[in-house]
């Protein structure tokens, strides 16, 4: 009782400042201004747009919302930006993902000048307490192109209830992992032993973490794809093996989203997948107290986890920017912040994350400090790389995911789709 009326307390006081805040902050200054955003089925997006009427009636600028699945998300920005089409303010971003040819087209706004504008921005917003590596990850070419609004990475979700029953100890390895696989199938074969990610596109995100497992690469020089190597095609193999003998059927149609409800129904027994996805599993009956969390195991080249984060941008085509700014600017608040990482979005600023309120939701349940304590250690050790280190990220990700899923569809051997991935990935390159 008094760890919630201490949590209820802090929250509390953080509505208060931002309160404070608003009084001397021209909130209504747009009032009746409309602005676009366009975003993806994500559970941070999803978890914000539950506080829009909030934001209408503070500011009265109305917002008109576009939400897509992922892909075709992305596939309407592209044409959107392509077309310097004023229909889309602002955005979801993955700069690990079109960072790099977003903002070698043009097509972020510079949020430094905006936000430096007199009166743009409210008292206490503070930039740089957003975490360094985060900020240093939405910044291209000096300008800040994005707020960040999360730090997420792949880890496995595994049920300890199954994992008792059948006898399973925790895999310390990758062989461990497969082995694991291969118990719980013998011992239930009602159970799916492991589910990940095997849609082209979205299988990179996943997959990268078992290849730096492996101590491979995706390219081993500037221009140079490395996949034919052995320990790259290892890594296919690895992949592909898990998800054809343990996984779900129809498995290369499956990303985030079907893994969570798989996993979240009891349907399997682990699931590879994004830390981000936390908070919807745990609202499925019954995993909150059946589930433990990992990271991948280490593989021949040690354990290398995933890191990103998602971000908030402005097109540069926007002919609303001050008042996206102030969508943007209380959407990324540390007040709106710390309600989103009491409802399991990770917090990318500092002062959120060591904040009473989000520590003592934390002690709350032993899976949430898992949670949080594995985030930490993807935040330190991590790395971003979620695909080959090119431009054009989509086709890149897309040649690779094709490359896995021949080989787990048995089209191809691992050898033979990695050789063919590396070709494609060098004529792609030699294209202008």
């Amino acid at each position: 009782m008094r760890r919630a009326i201490g949590l209820l307390a802090a929250v509390l006081f953080a509505c208060a400042a931002a309160g404070a805040h608003a009084a001397t902050f021209d909130w209504q200054r747009y009032k009746g201004h409309t602005i676009h955003f366009l975003n993806e089925n994500n559970p941070w997006a999803n978890e914000l747009r539950r506080e829009l009427p909030a934001f209408t009636k503070l500011t009265g600028i109305n917002v008109e919302v576009l939400t897509f699945e992922e892909q075709q998300m992305r596939q309407r920005l592209v044409t959107i930006l392509q077309s310097h089409d004023a229909g889309v303010d602002e955005y979801m971003s993955l700069s690990s993902l079109e960072g790099p040819l977003f903002a070698h087209a043009g097509w972020y706004a510079d949020l430094g000048p905006i936000m430096d504008a007199p009166g743009a921005t409210m008292p206490g917003y503070d930039v740089k307490d957003f975490s360094p590596p985060l900020r240093k990850a939405v910044t291209f070419g000096g300008k800040l192109e994005s707020i960040p609004v999360n730090i997420e990475g792949p880890l496995i979700y595994y049920r300890k209830d199954i994992f008792a029953r059948c006898g399973v100890a925790l895999p310390k390895t990758l062989a461990e992992l497969q082995a694991a696989a291969a118990k719980i199938h013998k011992c239930d074969p009602t159970i799916i032993p492991w589910v990940t990610r095997g849609l082209a596109p979205a299988l990179p995100y996943t997959f990268s973490n078992v290849l730096h497992n492996f101590g491979a690469d995706y390219f081993s020089g500037p221009r140079r794809p490395d996949l034919c190597a052995p320990k790259a095609t290892a890594a296919i193999a690895w992949y592909a093996d898990m998800l054809r003998d343990y996984g779900p059927p129809g498995a290369v149609n499956d990303s985030f989203v079907q893994i969570a409800d798989l996993y979240g129904a009891g349907r399997a027994a682990m699931a590879f997948e994004s830390s981000n996805e936390f908070g919807p599993i745990m609202k499925f009956p019954g995993r909150a107290k059946d589930t433990g969390l990992m990271l991948l195991p280490p593989g021949p080249g040690g354990q290398k986890p995933t890191v990103i984060g998602w971000g908030l941008a402005m097109s540069a085509f926007s002919q609303a920017k001050p008042e996206t700014w102030y969508f943007m600017q209380w959407a990324t608040s540390k007040a709106m912040q710390t309600k989103l990482a009491l409802r399991g979005i990770a917090p990318p600023r500092r002062s959120v994350a060591a904040s009473p309120a989000y520590r003592a939701w934390l002690a709350q349940d032993p899976v949430r400090a898992q949670w949080a304590k594995l985030i930490d250690v993807m935040a330190s050790t991590g790395t971003g790389e979620v695909g080959p280190p090119v431009r054009r990220q989509a086709q890149a990700r897309q040649i690779v995911g094709e490359a896995v899923d021949k080989v787990l569809l048995g089209q191809a051997k691992p050898q033979a789709a990695a050789c063919s991935a590396d070709k494609q990935l060098a004529t792609m390159l030699a294209t202008p």
